[in-house]
């Protein structure tokens, strides 16, 4: 399962979780920003540890020219087989709906 988050709400959530502030300049700057912010599970409200296993890759996307686009960054979840796709649907929503509020 995979979702795309833009680097601006990554920091954003960074920020109101820790109060710092990050920049994302790649996939592994992205990793350790998520990491963060899975550790503030109470923040998120449902249970999403088993979210931890998951791929980042770095996406551009162009709004209107070539100097023009915005960072996004595809989350690949990996989860254990034990998990039923309802669990992993509902882990994910909480995930996407944090970064929707941001």
């Amino acid at each position: 399962m995979k979702i795309q988050v833009e680097s601006e709400r990554i920091v954003k959530a960074v920020r109101k979780l820790y109060d710092i502030q990050i920049v994302l300049e790649n996939e592994e700057d992205a990793r350790g920003a998520l990491d963060l912010i899975l550790k503030k599970q109470e923040e998120l409200g449902d249970d999403i540890s088993f979210l931890r296993n998951f791929a980042v890759k770095a996406l551009r996307h162009y709004e209107t020219s070539a100097v023009d686009y915005k960072t996004l960054f595809l989350l690949e979840f990996q989860f254990d087989e034990k998990i039923d796709l309802d669990t992993r649907v509902k882990a994910v929503q909480t995930l996407q709906h944090f970064f929707d509020k941001i």
